[in-house]
């Protein structure tokens, strides 16, 4: 799968062009809709940067490979990708998934740019081969356990599933709360049923729920229990990882979806880029772009950069990268704790759907 020609690259079709490897989940069980978001935020910025010349006169090429939230096919991809001679490898929204093709790409010593990824230990040891244009997860979540703290919750229900993500969430979510007043109270998902989480945040006189699960299941079963349970009328229900950002969430839970806190990696007002580029997406997708489809766009506009100085096939220097991306400008460091090298950082807000007009965004809270 490759993005279509636009004119610029018809005019410069006697050049070989840059190819980028793209990884998105586009099917189940990925979240197919970010991965649509994801893959359009690519798309664009790749035909913009043709459209102003390109790579040193070199068309830039997407060759976008499925992962399906699937490590191993990832993994596999990025061995595909390599024999195909992609000069860098971009994108991935599942953080298990996008630690999978880091560590492939590293030991192939192929770059990888991660979008949308946010878990900390993108690889096991430092490496100057991969870097990350989300936050990391410590950083964001330590965003909302200051909200949650700021809006007087003390006593907070985890209902999570078996994952790396959601165990490492779950982490920094008990050390961040403990030393300030506030306790984590662990739900298993695989022994409960929405009923009985209804029941256990009675129990446990919980004032907010965290939703660590998939979405739509068991996601949305568990808000309308709880939404519609009336012990439960004035619990938080809370999604720190994004779920309410995207329409299949608003689609299927209606009112029920609105004022549910979730982390949103875009600032309230976008700058000139970030409004054009808005625009552009929300005419290719039908619907207001996501934070998700930025950050593809940025990863683009970082890697066209990279390539521009330093050429196709040389040496990444990550630390080098200055550009003006949708979210503001974009320049990468080492962070303590986290392997990759790091966007510190792209904006971070809390935010949810206003149940007045659940397609406009309330601003709770910004990191």
């Amino acid at each position: 799968m490759r993005t279509p020609s636009s004119p610029g690259e018809a005019e410069r079709a006697e050049e070989p062009a840059v190819r980028i490897g793209a990884l998105v989940p586009l099917t189940r069980p990925g979240w197919a809709e970010a991965g649509r978001h994801l893959l359009a935020g690519l798309e664009l910025a790749v035909r913009e940067v043709n459209a102003t010349g390109g790579v040193a006169g070199r068309p830039l090429e997407l060759v976008v490979r499925d992962t399906a939230a699937d490590p191993e096919k990832a993994a596999a991809a990025v061995d595909e990708l390599a024999r195909l001679g992609v000069a860098a490898v971009a994108g991935e929204y599942h953080s298990v998934v996008a630690r999978a093709a880091a560590a492939r790409a590293d030991a192939l010593g192929l770059p990888y740019l991660c979008s949308s990824a946010v878990l900390d230990a993108l690889t096991e040891q430092p490496t100057d081969q991969v870097a990350r244009i989300a936050p990391a997860q410590s950083h964001g979540w330590r965003i909302y356990a200051d909200f949650l703290l700021g809006a007087g919750h003390r006593s907070i229900a985890v209902a999570a599933e078996p994952s790396v993500y959601w165990a490492s969430g779950t982490r920094i979510l008990r050390d961040h709360l403990a030393p300030r007043g506030g306790t984590v109270i662990g739900l298993d998902m695989r022994a409960l049923t929405p009923a009985a989480v209804c029941d256990a945040l009675v129990d446990h006189r919980a004032t907010a729920l965290l939703l660590l699960v998939g979405h739509p299941e068991p996601a949305v079963p568990v808000v309308k229990a709880v939404r519609h349970d009336p012990r439960l009328s004035d619990v938080l229900i809370g999604a720190p990882a994004g779920q309410p950002e995207f329409h299949e969430w608003a689609a299927a839970l209606g009112d029920d979806g609105a004022a549910i806190p979730f982390l949103r990696y875009r600032p309230e007002h976008l700058g000139p880029l970030g409004a054009h580029v808005e625009t552009v997406l929300r005419e290719r997708l039908g619907e207001a772009p996501s934070f998700v489809a930025f950050e593809g766009y940025d990863t683009v506009v970082v890697l066209a950069d990279v390539l521009r100085t330093r050429g196709a096939g040389t040496a990444v220097s990550w630390p080098g990268v200055v550009v003006e991306g949708t979210r503001g400008q974009i320049r990468f460091s080492r962070t303590p704790g986290i392997s990759a090298w790091q966007w510190a950082w792209a904006p971070v807000h809390v935010v949810d759907r206003d149940p007045a007009d659940p397609d406009r965004f309330r601003t709770l809270h910004a990191g």
